[in-house]
């Protein structure tokens, strides 16, 4: 077991780490071939450009001013400068908000803290229990300042009682504070943002099929009857998935060529040759700039095939529709409420902005979604509960006691304290952590498998996934795996009724574990993260073999968006190892704040210099958070619950039980009172934007800004003159398409004219839009 020294030698390792990670950063970011790497979102706003330094050549690419080399922690108080609402018209709502996941951690555990280094460690150090009575049982030094060193049936756990209801009272007032606050934020955000197509569009899924009506006539005629005032236009959905792959496959060779032509630009005496094999290690050897021509020449008549067909095949045409409005009282109308005695048909839901549609999962049937998600369930069940095993024993080799068991040779270099320490502080974490790598990448493949449509919607769901999966794998399976199976054989020697008692002793004992996986993954993995390291050399790779134009250097400098679906379960998991160990090992406790207060202000520079965040949900995931936050507190009671029963203080079980279900009651009062901010539109809110816009603007033309908004992308990449065949609406028609002899005197305005649909001796034909 690791003693406080141990912990102290880690500690000082990550901090140094961390310092050394912060001092590269500082030093790298005031170099001017590095400025696009560390402010790119300034250069994407038009609002920086690259420095400019006269002198020698040294000069244009080293900053050679030593002064600014003494003022290398500045960024800290500059990245705390910027007020939250410039933050927000900067960066936007979405990214203000998620800053406030680590002010909240900040708000709950800085106060916890001083509270429980006050009265629990004091009441829980000031006993000898574990030297006396448990002498079978593996401590540390770190367990005597824990709940295992209180004497079973001490009357001081009535101490450890009124810290939880104290911390779970003062969680619950920060959280609902900060639901006010954030659910305040985003009404008010809504109001005051500008004209976007999504405050006017509907997504319509589950069309339903008529033999005589196309799609889009089908579309139009359902909404011009039963939204006569509102409905302005519509965008049918097609499968341009092909599309779109051959599309991208084109842009990879163009890159491709464009480095083999800048690479002969520079050497004139001899062209550039490759292979046409695998990866370009066997084959054919041939002119490297003529083949990618030629592929890309290849490459377009393919897309060009494809794009016809998409636009004339009916089979392309998807069940769905962007549907868009005149106003968004209207749109609001229509997306929360039921639009046929079906509830299975003609389903509504607001349109993701058009960056944050994915416009792969439009093409999925909407009936196959629930077999999907079915499937991905029991997918994601099995992938939770079998990768515990090798966690699990990775983890136990990667304990002192496991090293020298699989190791024997190198017991005498494990036993040198110093590399005694860096193992026991080190090398659990960082196994765990090698482990996590890829699983944000499957839980995201997974996500995009269900069907959801909008980028901000797979996030979610995969956080909410990576959450579950810490929760199990990281939290649960962590104290399992290290304190009931490290110790077997001490239960086996042991009577049955001893077991729990052991158990309860035992848990809290992991606290070790968890402080190292803190410094080594929140400490310096904070620290490594604004270091940049890996866009920083994809950059300059990207800068010396590709860049060509000024665009292809913004796109190369492109650093992406903050990635909630692994940002957001990983602060969670710091909020519940402080829940659980508040009142059991409140040493923990300190680890935690430092990490909440470096990361907020590492990302708070990270969002103000670097992310470009990709889409703005208005702050729609923060219900999942405080939601986890929730979670959080109830596992920390049933944690406590089972500790004190093995510590004979049954009488303090109804106590804790009653606390569990005021926290329940707690998240379903703020659940009712300020979640409908988060899930739908209030249509005053609809009425006075509506009428302030046509008070300030009363003349602009809101049809041409909708009608081709929710184009697919790869249309909008084409040649314009091919753009205006792709856009041709049906809107164009003077009558209500209709082939039905049901709908042939509908007396229903046409969306053009105005007139009423008369009799069609023909069909109008379909002119659909993807």
């Amino acid at each position: 077991m690791a003693t406080l020294g141990d912990i102290g030698v880690a500690a000082g390792i990550n901090l140094l780490s961390a310092f050394v990670f912060l001092l590269a950063f500082a030093i790298l970011r005031l170099q001017p071939f590095n400025d696009r790497v560390y402010f790119p979102k300034w250069y994407l706003k038009g609002l920086r450009s690259s420095p400019s330094r006269s002198g020698t050549f040294v000069k244009k690419f080293v900053n050679l001013d030593f002064r600014s080399y003494l003022r290398f922690l500045n960024w800290m108080p500059e990245a705390l400068k910027m007020p939250e609402l410039e933050l927000i018209d900067h960066a936007g709502l979405d990214s203000a908000v998620y800053l406030r996941i680590y002010l909240i951690g900040l708000k709950i555990f800085v106060p916890i803290t001083f509270l429980a280094w006050a009265v629990l460690v004091p009441v829980n150090y000031t006993n000898k229990t574990l030297e006396l009575q448990l002498k079978n049982v593996t401590s540390s030094d770190i367990d005597k300042l824990s709940i295992s060193n209180v004497p079973d049936g001490s009357d001081r756990f009535w101490t450890h009682i009124v810290m939880a209801y104290a911390f779970t009272f003062w969680t619950c007032y920060v959280l609902l504070k900060e639901y006010e606050k954030v659910a305040n934020m985003r009404l008010q955000f809504l109001v005051s943002e500008k004209r976007r197509p999504d405050q006017f569009t509907v997504l319509v899924r589950n069309v339903p099929p008529d033999s005589d009506e196309s799609v889009s006539e089908t579309v139009e005629h359902f909404f011009l009857v039963n939204h006569p005032d509102t409905y302005l236009t519509h965008q049918v959905v097609c499968n341009a998935n092909k599309l779109a792959k051959l599309v991208k496959k084109r842009k990879s060779k163009q890159n491709w060529l464009d480095y083999y032509q800048l690479k002969y630009s520079r050497n004139n005496a001899k062209r550039p040759i490759m292979k046409t094999g695998f990866l370009g290690l066997w084959g054919k050897k041939v002119d490297a700039i003529d083949h990618h021509i030629t592929e890309i020449k290849k490459l377009s008549d393919e897309i060009a095939e494809e794009r016809e067909r998409v636009l004339k095949d009916p089979k392309s045409i998807m069940p769905a529709a962007f549907v868009s409005f005149k106003s968004r009282w209207g749109a609001a109308v229509c997306a929360q409420t039921q639009q046929s005695r079906n509830p299975t048909l003609w389903l509504t839901d607001w349109a993701p902005e058009p960056r944050d549609v994915y416009w792969q999962n439009l093409s999925i049937p909407y009936v196959s979604i629930a077999v999907r998600r079915l499937i991905m369930a029991v997918a994601f069940f099995f992938l939770t509960f079998f990768f515990i095993i090798p966690i699990a024993s990775v983890q136990a080799l990667a304990t002192i006691e496991g090293l020298e068991k699989a190791a024997p040779f190198l017991k005498a270099l494990i036993e040198i304290p110093f590399i005694k320490s860096v193992i026991q502080g080190f090398l659990p974490g960082i196994v765990l952590k090698l482990f996590l790598i890829f699983l944000p990448t499957i839980l995201m493949i997974m996500s995009k498998f269900e069907g959801f449509t909008s980028i901000s919607s797979l996030e979610r769901r995969s956080a909410t996934r990576y959450y579950l999966f810490n929760l199990v794998n990281v939290f649960l399976g962590s104290v399992i795996a290290g304190s009931a199976l490290d110790q077997l054989n001490t239960f086996l020697k042991q009577s049955a009724n001893e077991i729990p008692k052991t158990i309860g002793v035992a848990v809290p004992m992991r606290a070790t574990f968890f402080i190292t996986y803190i410094m080594v993954d929140g400490w310096a993995g904070i620290a490594a993260e604004i270091l940049m390291l890996k866009p920083l050399i994809i950059y300059h790779l990207k800068n010396t073999f590709l860049v060509k134009t000024e665009k292809d250097r913004e796109e190369a400098m492109n650093p992406g968006s903050l990635s909630f679906n692994v940002g957001e379960p990983r602060i969670q998991l710091y909020f519940l190892l402080g829940m659980v160990y508040a009142t059991v090992t409140p040493v923990l406790l300190p680890f935690i704040v430092v990490f909440f207060g470096l990361a907020y202000v590492v990302f708070r520079h990270q969002i103000i210099n670097v992310y470009n965040q990709e889409y703005e949900s208005a702050a729609a995931f923060w219900p999942d958070v405080h939601g986890r936050i929730i979670i959080a507190l109830l596992v920390s009671h049933v944690a406590l619950i089972g500790l004190l029963s093995t510590k004979h203080l049954a009488q303090a079980a109804p106590l804790l039980i009653t606390l569990a279900v005021l926290t329940i009651w707690f998240y379903r009062f703020c659940k009712a009172r300020y979640e409908p901010a988060f899930v739908r539109y209030p249509l005053q809110e609809a009425v006075m934007k509506d009428t302030l816009e046509r008070a300030r603007d009363s003349n602009f033309n809101l049809k041409p800004y909708l009608q081709n908004a929710y184009i697919h992308p790869v249309f909008k990449e084409e040649d314009d003159d091919e753009e205006e065949e792709v856009v041709k609406l049906e809107n164009e028609s003077v009558l209500v398409p209709t082939k039905r002899q049901s709908r042939r005197n509908t007396p229903v305005p046409s969306k053009m004219s105005g007139a009423s649909s008369q009799s069609l001796p023909e069909a109008v034909p379909e002119h659909s839009v993807p």
